[in-house]
């Protein structure tokens, strides 16, 4: 019969810690069940649950570890484990798991209350939180900061949609961004990643600024945002918008293009993705005129995108070939997963408007970047309060994963 202790140990940080209390354990031929360790600001927090053999001398360990606490200046508590409880504890491991990223500016206790007060009355348990952002200088710029807090939890909920329902609701109140995954190997093996382009790699809508130096910029701007919130066919709508732009010359279209700003966090967000050797793909409405670029300046790997018609160095009011729009991009992601060899699980869709739902709803992770209140109620996450490398997030990166490619 095995003696089981659970043993805590809590102080001031500092090299040797672990490596003593653990070989004093060893003298006891102590089996460590489970092992957690954690610091924050310098302050250690160390658990081991441990099976001690019937035969071994577990007095004289725990004597050695009372010794070792009063001699080193560090809390330790040690508490019997009854096994009943412990095999109790080793069937949870059953239980589904989850993860919550929540990410914002900056993230308080009171968003951390909410949430944790949503997990418990849906049913779940909180197994570790982990901060997965930067520490934030007490004296940043709030405006330019992020912040990233990962819940990882286990149980099962009885209404799944309910429990979004809440988060977004929270999400809503706070301005804070809540995003709700299953833990599963797709979501540590993601291989591909297509954007969206216009308001979502870059901070325009394309057409809209060629309306204004057509002198149609009202009249598309109302067209555009019928179509962005799902009010008409992208089809109808970009058609309408395209023919306004008849007779824009196209010196137009570099003169716009050198003026656009990249959206927050798209470069880093590109080369670190690259640099982990995933793939990446623009799928837009847009022109391939500015995807074309982008794909020059960020290294994009697949670029698919509408075709102005230009005929003696001005804009006909025509594109060539097929019109790319939701169906169509949905249709592209597909193909690209298939060229790769992947799942459509291993995919990452973002984007911003109505006609990106198709290719948010069949990626394994479907993000709402800045989107529309249509688009982000029904993609599977959103990320409205930061920047794009928040998509790194939701993957699971820490910013140290990647803190070189911001040097």
């Amino acid at each position: 019969m095995k003696q089981l202790f659970l043993i805590n140990v809590s102080g001031q940080d500092r090299p040797g810690v672990t490596a003593s209390l653990t070989e004093i354990l060893s003298s006891g031929q102590a089996q460590v069940l489970d092992v957690g360790q954690a610091v924050i600001h310098d302050s250690l927090s160390l658990g081991i649950l441990v099976a001690a053999d019937q035969g071994c001398d577990a007095d004289a360990m725990l004597n050695k570890i009372r010794d070792f606490s009063s001699h080193e200046n560090v809390q330790i508590s040690m508490q019997p484990i009854a096994q009943e409880d412990y095999q109790h504890w080793v069937n949870e491991q059953e239980k589904p798991r989850h993860i919550v990223t929540v990410l914002g500016r900056a993230i308080s206790a009171e968003h951390i209350a909410r949430i944790s007060r949503e997990v418990a009355k849906h049913g779940l348990n909180i197994d570790k939180i982990n901060r997965l952002s930067g520490r934030i200088a007490l004296n940043a710029d709030l405006n330019r900061a992020k912040a990233c807090v990962e819940f990882s939890l286990r149980g099962q909920t009885a209404d799944l949609q309910e429990l979004r329902a809440a988060f977004l609701s929270v999400a809503n109140e706070f301005n804070i961004d809540i995003a709700y995954q299953e833990d599963n190997i797709y979501r540590r093996y993601r291989r591909l990643v297509v954007f969206d382009m216009d308001s979502t790699l870059i901070e325009a809508e394309v057409i809209d600024e060629l309306a204004k130096e057509a002198g149609v910029g009202e009249q598309v701007a109302a067209i555009t945002e019928q179509a962005m919130r799902g009010e008409i066919d992208f089809k109808e709508s970009f058609s309408r918008r395209v023919g306004l732009l008849k007779g824009l010359d196209e010196s137009v279209l570099q003169r716009v293009a050198e003026r656009i700003k990249m959206t927050e966090g798209a470069e880093l967000l590109i080369s670190t993705l690259r640099s982990l050797g995933y793939k990446t793909g623009i799928l837009s409405g847009g022109f391939t005129y500015f995807a074309n670029r982008l794909q020059q300046r960020l290294g994009i790997d697949y670029i698919h995108a509408n075709e102005l018609e230009i005929e003696n160095g001005k804009v006909t009011g025509r594109v060539v070939g097929e019109v790319i729009d939701g169906a169509k991009k949905a249709e592209l992601l597909r193909q690209i997963a298939a060229q790769e060899k992947i799942t459509l699980e291993q995919v990452i869709a973002v984007g911003d408007g109505a006609n990106d739902l198709p290719m948010l709803s069949i990626a394994g992770l479907g993000i709402a970047f800045r989107a529309k209140p249509v688009v982000r109620q029904n993609a599977k996450q959103a990320i409205s309060n930061i920047g794009l490398d928040g998509v790194l997030y939701l993957i699971g990166f820490r910013d140290r994963d990647w803190f070189t490619q911001k040097d």
